[in-house]
């Protein structure tokens, strides 16, 4: 225990989940009643069909897969029985011949042929019928060319004898080769678990393969049986839901050379979502796993099944690592295939950490250019609010450079003043194209051109202002100098007469 505690720090606490809940270090909880699975622990379905009705003549219509789902003791009953009656009519039939034709009554003649050769009595026609069904022909009994009849039964036997060996015989080998016994050596472990993984609250459980034989194309699946009510007021028991455990990211294809652990996140898409500790004593739920995967030595597809009920899953623990490496290869302990540790893990669901979450950050409303006086009048309100929302709509890079002193320290009046039609002509050019037309027509009020002399120089006097911290080749870049030297001659020509 000190070594693990080393290992794995003071805060955990190995724990061995078993059926019987020893190993855990707080007093037991009160006994719950044992309420009904859907699905057993060992993969079977507590599903009965009743008052079927009429619809029993159709397990008739599919002979073949009704006798393969029987149990074996039906299926050995049924096999000899079959067998049994069909050897007994076919040698009575051989025995009927014999009797209608005399042979019975001239068996020591040696001048007459009869039409079975040796066939005297009851016992004979039958070890007659089975020396022939069986290909053994001893060569005592045989059929003579002076019986048609027999010719005509002894064919229609080797059809009948066909049929029925290879009607039972199939059934018995595809019964003997099912793949239900394979899934006996996949392993699925006792308890589910929730902690925290990756930063995320996740249910997790553990599926381990303990033949050497691989599962090929071996893929995982969950559903969660829980009753609900709609809002209509249907009530619908045992509502399937799916619960994602990789699908969208392919980690539901699983290599099943080692014992795995499948995770579900509990997000705001699972049906988790607001289960917390505290709900998941008063809920009712069933986790049903689905393992499917081909053989590889058949190639026959397996399922293994399992379920996991409320009491079963283990709120704050993970599972023990089983895989060690050893010299040359990597050593798997079941013996640790179960055995579970506790860890620190919010007792909350996940809506309420995210509720909580929300309500300790505080909202925090960034301003640009917010340096001014706050104590300013109602009429200086409006322009604040205008010129904050001009900064917004700017680029970035072009927030960023005006943030750091865009006309700090300057009184509205002041800044009023300095927005003359001089400066916004000359500003023209800087503006966008839309503004530009805007300030261009005739009708435009003096205000909006105010507005326009604004825009312009929050996108102007900032950016001549912090041109000289960049670097030089931004400068050249920014405007500090113009590239004109690496530009055409007819481009240059049209650059000067723009700035003339």
């Amino acid at each position: 225990m000190s070594a693990l505690r080393k290992k794995f720090g003071d805060d955990y606490q190995v724990v061995t989940t078993s059926s019987s809940g020893s190993g855990f270090n707080q007093p037991p909880p009160e006994k719950k009643k044992k309420r009904q699975r859907f699905v057993d622990k060992n993969g079977r379905c507590n599903v009965q069909h009743g008052n079927l009705g009429g619809e029993t003549s159709r397990y008739l219509s599919d002979l073949f897969t009704t006798l393969v789902d029987l149990k074996w003791r039906w299926n050995l009953f049924i096999f000899i029985l079959t067998y049994t009656v069909a050897w007994l009519f076919m040698a009575s039939m051989w025995w009927m011949i014999a009797y209608i034709r005399g042979d019975l009554h001239r068996t020591h003649d040696s001048t007459y042929t009869p039409c079975v050769a040796n066939v005297y009595n009851f016992p004979s026609a039958f070890l007659f019928f089975i020396e022939t069904e069986a290909t053994i022909g001893y060569g005592y009994r045989y059929i003579t060319d002076k019986c048609p009849e027999g010719i005509i039964l002894f064919l229609f036997q080797s059809i009948l004898g066909s049929i029925v060996d290879a009607f039972l015989i199939g059934c018995m080998f595809i019964k003997m080769s099912q793949p239900k016994k394979r899934a006996e050596t996949l392993m699925f472990s006792e308890h589910a678990a929730i902690s925290m993984r990756d930063g995320k609250l996740t249910l997790m459980f553990r599926v381990g393969n303990l033949r050497n034989s691989h599962m090929v194309s071996a893929q995982i699946r969950c559903k969660l049986l829980k009753s609900r009510q709609t809002p209509e007021g249907e009530f619908l028991p045992l509502d399937q839901l799916e619960l994602d455990v990789g699908f969208s990211t392919g980690a539901d294809q699983l290599f099943l050379v080692s014992p795995l652990t499948i995770c579900h996140v509990i997000d705001t898409k699972s049906p988790f979502y607001e289960l917390s500790q505290r709900s998941m004593q008063t809920e009712q739920f069933e986790i049903v796993v689905i393992l499917e995967g081909i053989v590889e030595t058949t190639g026959m597809t397996c399922q293994a099944r399992t379920s996991y009920t409320e009491d079963e899953v283990l709120w704050g623990h993970r599972f023990f690592p089983v895989i060690s490496l050893e010299e040359g290869f990597f050593k798997v302990d079941y013996s640790q295939f179960h055995a579970t540790f506790e860890v620190p893990t919010p007792p909350y669901s996940v809506k309420e950490q995210e509720e909580a979450l929300l309500l300790s950050s505080p909202l925090m409303a960034p301003s640009l250019c917010n340096s001014g006086d706050h104590k300013t009048g109602s009429l200086d309100g409006p322009e604040t609010l205008e010129d904050t929302d001009s900064a917004a709509k700017l680029p970035t890079k072009l927030q960023k450079m005006t943030g750091g002193g865009c006309r700090d320290g300057l009184p509205k009046k002041l800044l009023r003043m300095s927005s003359t039609t001089s400066e916004m002509t000359y500003s023209l050019g800087d503006l966008p194209m839309k503004l530009q037309r805007i300030s261009s027509v005739p009708g435009v009020s003096g205000d909006e051109k105010l507005l326009l002399g604004k825009a312009s120089k929050m996108c102007i006097e900032p950016m001549s202002k912090s041109v000289a911290d960049l670097p030089p080749k931004l400068q050249r870049l920014a405007g500090g100098g113009r590239m004109d030297g690496h530009l055409p001659p007819k481009l240059r020509k049209m650059n000067s007469d723009r700035f003339t």
